[in-house]
C-alpha cells in the first residue's frame, strides 16, 4: 500500500508542473511546443496539396519532366539527381548536429565547434541549392503556350520524342512590341514581362516545322503526357492565347497552375525555416567559440537548436516525398 501511495506521489510530482518536470527545462519544453504547432501547420499545407493534386490528377505535372537540371551540366537530362543530392546534404547535416549535441553532453568544446560548423555549411548549401532550383523553375527552359481554357501545350520532336524549346522553332517578327505601364491608359497596373515570342511567332514556326507535335498536360493510363498527332496538333495550336515561359503564380509551362502555387509556397516556407535555422546555428556557433556554454556548465542550447534542426530535416522528407517522388 505504501509503495502504491509513494508511486502515485512520485507521478504527481513528475506531471504536476514545477520548474523541471521530467528534468526538462522550460526552454526545451517550449521548443517542443513550437515543433508540434509547426508540424500541424506543415500538415495542413501538405494535406491541401494532396487534395488539389487528387482533384487534378489527370493534368498534374510529372516531377521527372520538371526537375531535370544539374549545375554545370546544361542540356543534360538528369531528372531528380540534384534534388536527391540536396536531400542527402540536409540529412547529413542532421547527422552532424547529432554529433554536436553528443559532444556537448561530454563538454567537448572543440568537437561541438567542428560539428556545428559542418551543420551550418550543410544548411547553407541546401538553401543555396533551393534558390538555384527556384531560379530554374521560374525561368524555365523550353516554354509552352496556353489556351483560353487554361490548357498548357508543350512541343515535342516527333522523331526523337524530345522536348523542343520555343527559341528553336519560333519565327521572330521584327515588329516592335509595347509593354503596358500603369501611367498609360485607364488600367492602374503594369503589364507583366513580355515573353520572348508572340503567339503568332510560335504558331508560324510550328506550322513550318513538320516534325513538331503537341504534348498536352493531360496524362494517360500509363502515367505519360498525351501526345497528339501532327494533324491534331495543327488544329490545337490555333487555340493558343498566351506564350508561357517558366513559372509564376498565374501560369506555368509545366502544366496545372496550382502545382507552381503550392511549390512556391510550401518549399518557400520550408526554405525560410532552413534559412532561419542556419542563422540561429551561426549565433550558437559563435557562442560556443567564445565559451558561453562552458561557463554555464552545459550545452543545452545546442540541444534545443538541434531539436529544431531535426524537425526541419524531417519536414523536408515529407515535402520531398509529396513533390518529387509521389
Amino acid at each position: 500500500m505504501s509503495v502504491t501511495i509513494s508511486k502515485k506521489i512520485e507521478e504527481e510530482d513528475l506531471w504536476g508542473g514545477g520548474n523541471r518536470p521530467f528534468k526538462a527545462s522550460y526552454g526545451k519544453l517550449m521548443m517542443w511546443f513550437f515543433i508540434v504547432s509547426d508540424a500541424l501547420t506543415f500538415t495542413g499545407f501538405l494535406v491541401a496539396y494532396g487534395f488539389s493534386r487528387f482533384k487534378n490528377l489527370d493534368s498534374w505535372p510529372i516531377a521527372d519532366e520538371v526537375f531535370t537540371h544539374f549545375p554545370f551540366l546544361h542540356g543534360v537530362d538528369a531528372p531528380m539527381y540534384y534534388v536527391a543530392l540536396m536531400t542527402f546534404i540536409l540529412i547529413f547535416s542532421s547527422v552532424t548536429m547529432v554529433l554536436a549535441v553528443d559532444a556537448g553532453h561530454h563538454m567537448q568544446k572543440g568537437r561541438v565547434t567542428f560539428y556545428m560548423l559542418l551543420t551550418i555549411i550543410g544548411g547553407a548549401v541546401f538553401v543555396g541549392s533551393q534558390a538555384w532550383e527556384w531560379n530554374n523553375f521560374i525561368r524555365g527552359e523550353y516554354g509552352a503556350v496556353e489556351t483560353k481554357g487554361g490548357q498548357i501545350y508543350q512541343f515535342v520532336n516527333e522523331k526523337n520524342d524530345k522536348r523542343v524549346a520555343l527559341k528553336d522553332f519560333a519565327i521572330s517578327n521584327p515588329n516592335d512590341r509595347l509593354q503596358h505601364e500603369k501611367r498609360n491608359g485607364i488600367w492602374f497596373y503594369n503589364e507583366s514581362t513580355l515573353p520572348s515570342y508572340t503567339v503568332e511567332e510560335v504558331i508560324g514556326g510550328f506550322n513550318s516545322n513538320p516534325d513538331l507535335i503537341i504534348k498536352t498536360e493531360k496524362i494517360d493510363e500509363k502515367g505519360h503526357k498525351i501526345k497528339l498527332t501532327r494533324e491534331e496538333s495543327l488544329q490545337k495550336i490555333t487555340q493558343a492565347k498566351h506564350v508561357v515561359e517558366g513559372a509564376n503564380l498565374i501560369r506555368n509551362e509545366y502544366g496545372n497552375r496550382l502545382f507552381a502555387d503550392f511549390f512556391f509556397f510550401i518549399t518557400g516556407f520550408h526554405g525560410f525555416h532552413v534559412f532561419s535555422g542556419v542563422i540561429i546555428n551561426i549565433i550558437i556557433f559563435f557562442n560556443v567559440l567564445i565559451g558561453t556554454y562552458e561557463r554555464r556548465g552545459h550545452y543545452e542550447m545546442v540541444e534545443k537548436v538541434g531539436l529544431y534542426w531535426h524537425f526541419v530535416d524531417l519536414v523536408w522528407v515529407f515535402v520531398f516525398t509529396f513533390f518529387y517522388l509521389v
